[in-house]
Order: C-alpha cells, then sequence, then structure tokens
C-alpha cells in the first residue's frame, strides 16, 4: 500500500513555483549577483516556508537595497532577528517582487526612491528530515529620493531605520551587500 506523503508534495509543488520565479527574474533583468545558501530547520519551519514558496516562489519574500550618492546604505532593525536588514519582506496576494519591496519599503523605513532594477538574488535551499524545497529571494536596488526614515511597519517587527556608511556587525548578509557596494562603486 502506498502512503501520501503530503510534505513531500509541498516540496515538489514549491520546487516548481521557484524555479518559475527564478526564471522570470533572470528574463526580466540583467547583470545581477547571484548566491545560493542553505537553512536547515524544523519540520514546521519547512511547512511554512514551501507553503510560501509555492504561493510565491520566495520564502522570505522581496527586499530592496536603498542607497544615496553618497554611498549610504538604509537598514532596519528587525526585533525578530535582532539584526540590522534590508528593508523587505512578504509577497501579498497577485503582488509582483518588486512591488511587494516597495511596499515593504515604506512600511519599514518610510523613504521614497527610485528601483534600478534587481541587485542579487539568492537561492535559498531549505532542508528538513530528508525533506528538500527551495526558493528564490529576490533584493532589488533603489536610490533614495528622500533621507529621513519614518516607521510605519503593520507587523511592528521594525524599531529603528538609519542609514550608515560603515556596515554594523550585526548586520544580515553583510558579505552580500559589502560585495554588492564593491561591484558598484559605492
Amino acid at each position: 500500500m502506498t502512503t501520501f506523503d503530503e510534505l513531500w508534495f509541498l516540496a515538489d509543488e514549491a520546487d516548481q513555483q521557484a524555479e518559475q520565479a527564478y526564471h522570470t527574474l533572470d528574463e526580466r533583468h540583467d547583470d545581477f549577483l547571484q548566491h545560493d545558501r542553505t537553512k536547515r530547520v524544523s519540520r514546521r519551519r519547512f511547512r511554512t516556508l514551501a507553503t510560501r514558496v509555492r504561493q510565491s516562489g520566495a520564502p522570505f519574500g522581496a527586499h530592496t537595497i536603498v542607497y544615496r550618492d553618497s554611498g549610504a546604505l538604509l537598514l532596519v532593525r528587525h526585533d525578530g532577528v535582532d539584526k540590522w536588514v534590508l528593508p523587505g519582506g512578504g509577497v501579498d496576494g497577485d503582488e509582483t517582487f518588486r512591488e511587494a519591496a516597495e511596499r515593504e519599503l515604506a512600511e519599514e523605513a518610510g523613504v521614497d526612491a527610485e528601483y534600478d532594477g534587481l541587485a542579487m538574488a539568492t537561492r535559498v535551499h531549505i532542508e528538513c528530515d530528508g525533506y528538500r524545497t527551495w526558493g528564490v529571494l529576490p533584493v532589488f536596488e533603489a536610490r533614495a529620493l528622500t533621507y529621513e526614515p519614518h516607521i510605519d511597519d503593520p507587523d511592528e517587527e521594525i524599531s529603528d531605520a538609519r542609514w550608515f556608511t560603515d556596515l554594523p556587525p550585526d548586520t544580515r548578509d553583510r558579505a552580500d551587500l559589502v560585495e554588492w557596494r564593491r561591484q558598484r562603486s559605492l
């Protein structure tokens, strides 16, 4: 007798959506950094992330690197992870990744920015007890048009937003941001 493995099926559907999402980003954007990351998670977290990927292709939504001509980058303080992070978050409904990134920037930092394109796309491989799937984490780049941050985060996860010339040691994905900055000569 064959048993139905619902978690395997969810992971397979997530893989398919991730592949479509990554392909669409790759077709629409040129010259972006590509990374691979692996996250080992609990079964419950695996189900949550795989469900998000099945819905949008992205386990953690879309984010934005916001920069000033001086080279300063905008980071927000995410209390849930206790780190400085790029503004960003989940994709709602039928939003595109860019629409999600723009909405999250407005909520978490409240600055106006002109989007330049895709800065990086990370393939996030998610593993748990022999189950595997993956999703894409798109990060857009945008030049700031206004500089005074204003937080209006409905999730109440963001406690601060600041500009940094030197990135703090507790910046999530710090090495990726340093690499992006170096390539952009900022």
